[in-house]
């Protein structure tokens, strides 16, 4: 008789709370100032993937249940294959790393608190970018990075979210190597592997960049409510620069390596990023939370 591995039916378990909490927020969005509807919907599908990822790879912690506890609230990554593997061995973080992330973490809260400030009140969209920029440097490149070293002095083996984007020579590498490892994770875990056999690489790669287009508006346009489709158009333009420095022209102009490379993913990547955190957003949810927590 065929026998049955102990919650091996239950694989939908770990789907419900991505399936229902960013919903479940999304009514929200009357009862609440734009950015505290934003941070809720960023707070739903983050909690959402975070059980998601430890379901898939809770059987890797049978001894070590602390591990389990740290990662869903201790931890931005979504590697819980890595993070959740005690046998793995971590090499500590040195001075220098400590320096480089305590920098990044002062320089994005000096940008927030001092320097946004000081930008003149008829220059919204000005204040509003430093203030985002410095917000991104406070979180993902400073404070993350802190918790990253914290956990690989004690041997957890914690990546840090971002790995020297400004290093990329290529599209591929900077979204697939260094910008937000967390999201890369996922998306090529959830969305990549999966089509990889059906549709190749080429269109399941550009489907990746799709669905993070939608989550991106959802996390940005439908808070402002307003500018739409932009942020979908943003991440569909890196699809086909992706597409672009892959063919046969591309090889030629070697739009994957060296400075043209650098050029090439600098333009794709910061020339259009105004479709992404578009006006509207900036000054219907940013200036409103900086304004919130006292920066301006």
């Amino acid at each position: 008789m065929e026998t049955t591995q102990p919650g091996r039916n239950l694989h939908w378990i770990g789907w419900v709370p991505i399936a229902a909490l960013p919903f479940a927020a999304a009514f929200c969005r009357n009862l609440l100032n734009p950015w505290e509807f934003m941070w809720c919907l960023c707070f739903a599908i983050f909690a959402g993937l975070k059980w998601l990822t430890w379901w898939k790879a809770r059987s890797r912690v049978r001894h070590a249940k602390w591990r389990s506890l740290a990662y869903i609230l201790a931890w931005p990554g979504m590697d819980a294959q890595v993070f959740l593997d005690g046998s793995r061995r971590v090499v500590r973080p040195a001075w220098q790393d400590w320096l480089r992330a305590l920098f990044k973490t002062a320089l994005g809260a000096a940008l927030i608190w001092t320097v946004a400030s000081r930008v003149p009140a008829d220059e919204p969209l000005v204040r509003g970018w430093i203030g985002m920029v410095g917000l991104i440097l406070l979180l993902h490149f400073g404070s993350f990075e802190v918790i990253s070293l914290l956990w690989r002095s004690i041997g957890v083996d914690a990546r840090p979210i971002m790995d020297f984007p400004l290093r990329s020579t290529s599209l591929s590498e900077f979204w697939g190597e260094r910008w937000n490892l967390g999201f890369r994770q996922l998306s090529y875990d959830l969305i990549f592997r999966p089509l990889l056999k059906i549709c190749g690489a080429d269109v399941a790669g550009f489907l990746v960049f799709l669905a993070s287009g939608l989550i991106h508006d959802f996390v940005i346009s439908f808070p402002a409510r307003g500018g739409y489709g932009l942020p979908t158009a943003y991440f569909i333009l890196q699809g086909v620069g992706v597409i672009i420095e892959r063919s046969d022209f591309g090889k030629r102009l070697a739009l994957r390596n060296g400075l043209k490379g650098w050029l090439f993913t600098a333009v794709f990547t910061i020339a259009p990023v105004f479709w992404l955190f578009h006006p509207l957003f900036v000054l219907r949810v940013i200036l409103p939370f900086m304004q919130a927590i006292h920066a301006i």
